[in-house]
Parts: structure tokens; C-alpha cells; sequence
């Protein structure tokens, strides 16, 4: 009786690895992770089902449904009539099309370079709300950090700020129930992303990246710090962390506001407090890019790729993980053929091995095709920044990976104005003083059990 229930368990695993095979076959992005898959499936079904259930799918469902991109108008003035646009906006058709938004004139900036200077400005932006204030960070720890922050947005509901709260449940796995609680007596409503509903409700891969901070409909702040004290550099080994965020205002912080009040409607069923746009005073022209998983393109991808082929004079990159997909790896490549000053910066201490290591066999191949990589030295290198010729620059949360491009929720600000984008110059300057120049050695000299584990951790790319 046992032996004959166990052969119909192994029977019945097999019949569901046969079935999972198909939907793999069907619907995996790739033929070299269709193939993966389905081999898995039908092979070893005691082993791969359950991965393919939380990491199987290539499409968060129902978070966009029926919506269409439409390619967006492009013109000397803005659609909302109050403040020219940049000419140089124009090369950038593709990415504008691609979000369905034109470029905004009229933004003011302020580039905030690492934690100190970045939640200083932040929390003292949400300390002076008055109507509404919108904070959604992938990460929130209950640290020194956690706590300033929750007790800004305690005080702010307190004096009657309808405050709304975003954290990504697995990227916050560790935040403590008690902290949330004290937030909800206080009047904040606070939520966590999770895929929520049952066609997605096994997909742990499909995370909310996303750092948006928006204060009463006219401030706004983007990059790549979440909320704990090693964004303070606070936390060896890491120490000092090295990261940027970007502080706007002008007309595309609507666009911010909207990006968060979708994620905010799928999450509650309803829309958070939204403030009509105000027009512009400053000299920048501006555009939000959000990607994610429900998106009909590969939005995070084509990005890069249409913004390194608009490039004719340097390609300046920042990144922590450096796993390029095909078409950003030809970007870059093609980019060096046009005689483009292309440069990556990453970091020299791991905080994800499998990714460090895969980054590294990549970087090898970069530096064969001409493209120039350095690692940066201080610290741990979280920053997200794209220099493109000599006016245009992009701040906010996407690393060049396949996670960011496909499986994440991301949002950036690119930014068309000289001014900025010589901020932004002199910034990546000084880190890449402080880096050193990536050469074939890295890879040969490596012993070869080492470069075994490199080869083995590019076979992950697509999760990476």
C-alpha cells in the first residue's frame, strides 16, 4: 500500500512537471530558460516545480490591465504650456515614447550625494508637510534611521498631514510588526507591497524597487537609498556606503505622485491624497521613467539601451550589479565603435556574492570590447547614475541587471539641462578618482575554481 502511494506520488509530480514544462514553454521570456525549465520540469519535477512556482512567471498580472503605451508628443514647449523643454529632449524620443509622457520643463534640482546629506534633505522636506505626504522605500529598518523617519511621520499625522506608507514586504522581511503598529495609532496608513492577489500570489520575484518620496504635490526625491543606517554608512564591512539621490520640483512630480498612487490602488483598492501639478520655475527639462513587471515592453532594458544609443560624446555609468542583458551589452559595445567615452563604475566589495561574482565574469568580457570598468574603492558602491554626453543625466533606482529591468518595480528621473548634468560629472569625477581601472588580469589571474563559480553565477543572470 506505502509503495504503491509513493509510485503515484512520483506519477503525479511528473504529470505536474510535464503540465508546468508546457506554461514554461509557452510563456518563459527566453529559449535558453524555456529549454532550462522545461528539462527541469520534466527531469527532476521533486526539485524545480516549486521554484517555478514563485520564480516562474515573466508577467505580474492585472497591475496594468489594458493599459497601452502611446508615443508621447515631443516640441520646443511643454504639453502643459508653462516653461520650454530642452532641445537636446529630442534624442530621447524613444524613452519619451516609451513612457507614453513627454519631457516637463521648468524643474528645479538638487543633487544629494550619500545617505547624510540625502535624509537630511528628506526628512527635513516631510517635517514641513502640510496637506499630504506620500514616502514609499523598498527597504525600511527598525535602526536609528527607522526611527527618525517614524517619528517625522508620526509628528506630520499628528498635525493633521494625511501621510501614506509603502514598504516592499520582502525587502522589508525584517521590519517588526510593532513598528507598523505605532505608525497606525499614530494616523499613518502603512502598507506593505506583496503580490497580493491569487494569479500572482506565489511570485516572491516580482519585488517594488521603487524610492519615491513626494511632500504636498510639489516635492519630490528619487536614487537609490532605502531606509536603515547602512544607507549612513553606518554598518561595516561596507562602510562607507556610496549612493545618490535626486531632488526635484517642477511638473513631473505629478508623475511621481502618480507612479505611487498606482502601486498604492493596487495594493488598498484605492488612490492616496493626489495635489494637481504646479508649473515650473526653474531650467530643467525632466522625465520620469518607471518600469516593472506589468509593463507590455522590457521597459528597464529598452531604457538604457535607447539612452547609451543616444549618446555621442560619453556614456558615464554607476551601478552595483553590473549583469547587462544582450541588447545593453551591444548598446555599450556599439557605443565604443562610434568612438563614445564609455565607463562603468562598480563596486570592490560584495554584498551579494553570486551577483559579485557574475558582475566580475562580465566586466572581463566588457574590457575585451573596449569598454572601460573600474571598481570603486572607499566602500560599498549602491549607486544608480547615467551621464550621457555633456547636458543629460539619470538619478533613481534601476541597476543594470536582468532584476531591474524585468522583475522589479523601478522608477528614475532623467534629467536634459548642462547644469545638471555637470553636477552630476563632477560627482562621478571624484568616484572615479577613487577607483581603480579593471583590466583582463582580474579574470586570468583568478584561480580557476574561481572562475568556475563566475561561469556557474552567469547561469542565473535572468534572476539576478
Amino acid at each position: 500500500m506505502t509503495l504503491s502511494m509513493l509510485t503515484a506520488g512520483i506519477l503525479l509530480l511528473h504529470l505536474l512537471g510535464v503540465f508546468a514544462a508546457m506554461h514554461a514553454v509557452m510563456y518563459t521570456r527566453t529559449p535558453q530558460g524555456a529549454i532550462g525549465w522545461a528539462l527541469g520540469l520534466v527531469l527532476l519535477p521533486y526539485v524545480t516545480l516549486l521554484p517555478y512556482l514563485y520564480l516562474g512567471s515573466s508577467r505580474f498580472l492585472g497591475y496594468r490591465t489594458g493599459r497601452r503605451r502611446r508615443p508621447a508628443p515631443l516640441s520646443s514647449a511643454s504639453t502643459d504650456g508653462h516653461a520650454a523643454i530642452d532641445p537636446g529632449c529630442a534624442r530621447f524620443a524613444a524613452v519619451s515614447a516609451l513612457q507614453g509622457q513627454p519631457f516637463r520643463g521648468g524643474h528645479r534640482l538638487r543633487l544629494l550625494i550619500d545617505g547624510d546629506a540625502a535624509f537630511d534633505a528628506m526628512l527635513a522636506a516631510m517635517a514641513a508637510a502640510e496637506s499630504c505626504l506620500l514616502v514609499q522605500f523598498f527597504i525600511i529598518h527598525d535602526d536609528g534611521l527607522g526611527r527618525r523617519l517614524q517619528q517625522v511621520l508620526l509628528q506630520r499625522a499628528d498635525a493633521g498631514v494625511r501621510v501614506c506608507v509603502l514598504y516592499d514586504g520582502v525587502g522589508s522581511h525584517d521590519l517588526p510588526q510593532h513598528y507598523v503598529d505605532a505608525l497606525r495609532a499614530g494616523g499613518v496608513t502603512i502598507h506593505p507591497f506583496s503580490t497580493h492577489r491569487w494569479r500572482n500570489r506565489f511570485q516572491l520575484n516580482f519585488r517594488n524597487h521603487r524610492k519615491i518620496v513626494v511632500v504636498d504635490g510639489t516635492c519630490a526625491f528619487v536614487g537609490g537609498l532605502n531606509v536603515g543606517d547602512e544607507y549612513l554608512g553606518l554598518k561595516p564591512p561596507l562602510a562607507p556606503w556610496r549612493d545618490t539621490q535626486l531632488e526635484l520640483r517642477g511638473p513631473v512630480v505629478a508623475e511621481l505622485q502618480r507612479h505611487f498612487a498606482e502601486d498604492w490602488r493596487w495594493i488598498t483598492g484605492n488612490l492616496p491624497p493626489l495635489l494637481p501639478p504646479l508649473p515650473g520655475h526653474g531650467d530643467a527639462s525632466a522625465l520620469v521613467v518607471a518600469s516593472g513587471p506589468a509593463d507590455e515592453l522590457e521597459t528597464g532594458s529598452l531604457f538604457f539601451t535607447a539612452a547609451i544609443n543616444a549618446a555621442r560624446e560619453r556614456v558615464w555609468l554607476s551601478t552595483p550589479y553590473f549583469v547587462p542583458d544582450h541588447s545593453v551589452r551591444a548598446a555599450l559595445q556599439l557605443a565604443v565603435l562610434r568612438g563614445v567615452d564609455v565607463r562603468v563604475l562598480i563596486p570592490a566589495r560584495p554584498d551579494h556574492r553570486t551577483v559579485f561574482l557574475a558582475s566580475t565574469l562580465h566586466a572581463y568580457h566588457a574590457v575585451r570590447t573596449g569598454i572601460r570598468m573600474f571598481r570603486y574603492q572607499p566602500g560599498f558602491l549602491h549607486q544608480k547614475a547615467l551621464l550621457i554626453d555633456h547636458d543629460s543625466a539619470a538619478i533613481g533606482s534601476m541597476n543594470l541587471d536582468s532584476r531591474s529591468f524585468r522583475l522589479n518595480f523601478e522608477v528614475s528621473a532623467l534629467v536634459v539641462d548642462a547644469a545638471f548634468a555637470g553636477e552630476v560629472e563632477t560627482m562621478l569625477t571624484t568616484d572615479f578618482s577613487h577607483a581603480h581601472a579593471i583590466d583582463e588580469r582580474e579574470y586570468l589571474d583568478a584561480p580557476y575554481l574561481r572562475r568556475v563559480a563566475m561561469h556557474v553565477a552567469r547561469l542565473f543572470d535572468p534572476l539576478l
